[in-house]
């Protein structure tokens, strides 16, 4: 099979694989760090369980079932990295101040700015999406609740206003994804161009308390693993990745036999759609 050559520079393969791995793992070892934080295992919980939480869960377990060096140099490496990393703790840090200050006008405001700039318009259908509901149904650590639990998906939010800030187009970078960003994309983009979601997410944040906690600890997580990077240490790093991982190892060979078996189904998906 042909292969399609890219000519990049360096610094544009650094923003490339920044903002494709380095951000990208930032926000799932946040999540990490925030269920730890909680003493949570979220897949025992029934308002992390089903659909888009389903990927959020097994991609932070297929991390933290790795080693920590494999992503320490990628994001402490890499100049790039400690950018987008920083922006995105700040995003996440400055939605979740709407949220609690129930700014509802300004957070709404700030979401459709960052939804048209990274995705153009809304639709009123939700073809072309990269994932579709069968699928992110379909592979959980438990059993499907009957009843999903609406979520402000505060990362989800954090991620596009990240995008918007740096003027990053994430579909240019698929030229250099891994599967993790590929799904990360998938779950953002069905969050914010899925009719009626991206507005529940917003009424969620403002009106609903129950991820509440959960949020105030993503955030502090996020802006925890933003230091780590920024401060280059990579000691720090090693010690704080082995304390969550050490946290969920029991369940790491569930997980990644579910985590697989997700990415190899999603992406056959993933591969039938043109990059636009």
């Amino acid at each position: 099979m042909d292969s399609n050559i890219v000519h990049l520079s360096a610094e544009e393969h650094d923003r490339i694989t920044a903002d494709t791995q380095a951000v990208t793992h930032a926000a799932f070892l946040s999540m990490g760090s925030a269920w730890h934080a909680n003493k949570q295992f979220p897949w025992e919980i029934p308002r992390y369980v089903g659909g888009i939480e389903n990927v959020k869960i097994n991609l932070m377990m297929r991390i933290y079932s790795n080693k920590w060096h494999v992503y320490a140099g990628l994001a402490i490496l890499n100049p790039a990295a400690k950018i987008q990393i920083k922006q995105y703790s700040d995003s996440v840090t400055e939605i979740y101040a709407l949220m609690v200050e129930n700014k509802r006008e300004e957070l709404t405001k700030r979401i459709y700015d960052a939804r048209a700039k990274v995705f153009g318009q809304p639709r009123e259908d939700d073809e072309g999406l990269l994932l579709q509901d069968d699928l992110l149904d379909r592979f959980s650590l438990s059993k499907k609740p009957a009843v999903r639990h609406p979520n402000n998906h505060l990362s989800l939010l954090a991620m596009v206003d990240c995008w918007s800030e740096l003027d990053i187009n994430p579909y240019e970078h698929m030229i250099c994804s891994t599967p993790l960003f590929r799904l990360w994309l998938g779950i953002t983009e069905y969050v914010f161009r899925k009719p009626g979601l991206l507005d529940e997410c917003i009424d969620t944040a403002i009106e609903n308390l129950t991820f509440r906690s959960d949020d105030l600890k993503f955030t502090l997580a996020a802006s925890a693993w933003s230091n780590v990077v920024s401060s280059g240490n990579m000691e720090a790093y090693r010690e704080k990745f082995e304390e969550v991982q050490t946290y969920f190892e029991s369940s790491f060979v569930e997980a990644t036999k579910v985590g697989n078996e997700m990415i190899k189904t999603i992406e056959v998906g993933l591969r039938s759609r043109k990059t636009t």
